[in-house]
């Protein structure tokens, strides 16, 4: 082999071995699915509960995006909160339950459609709703929801 043919395939080795070394990366702010909540329940936890958990890391990250007046990105289903098995079936289906789902899936959409001037507002009521929803039927996380004003 010529020195010529010799660096051409080192060349070729070493670019091969960069390209497949290396991550794929990118702006996935609008399209990446949020990671799914880690079971910290040693009995499990109800699908409920983790998607809570989800919509607790989401309103952080809305949060901070109103807070650096980006535009804000709401990607999870929120609607699951209506049919999401709970830990405790009876709380959920009742009426109380599905008014405080229903409110909060209102304040969301007001949320998402809310002009710059009042994204602030449109969160604050979002949070309240959740704390509201907590203060009635499972206080457990109000500590947690505290954090998200």
């Amino acid at each position: 082999m010529t020195n010529r043919l010799k660096v051409i395939v080192g060349f070729f080795f070493i670019f091969a071995m960069a390209v497949s070394c290396t991550e794929e990366t990118g702006d996935t702010t609008t399209t990446e699915e949020p990671v799914p909540q880690q079971i910290i329940n040693p009995n499990g936890d109800s699908e409920l509960a983790l998607l809570m958990r989800a919509m607790f890391d989401e309103a952080q990250l809305i949060k901070k995006q109103i807070a650096d007046g980006e535009p804000i990105f709401i990607n999870l289903d929120h609607d699951k909160i209506l049919t999401a098995h709970a830990t405790d079936p009876d709380k959920a289906a009742s009426d109380e339950y599905k008014a405080f789902a229903s409110l909060y899936l209102q304040n969301i959409e007001k949320l998402q459609s809310a002009e710059p001037a009042q994204l602030v507002s449109a969160y604050d009521n979002v949070v309240q709703n959740c704390m509201s929803c907590h203060k009635a039927l499972c206080p457990g996380p109000v500590v947690k929801i505290k954090k998200l004003r």
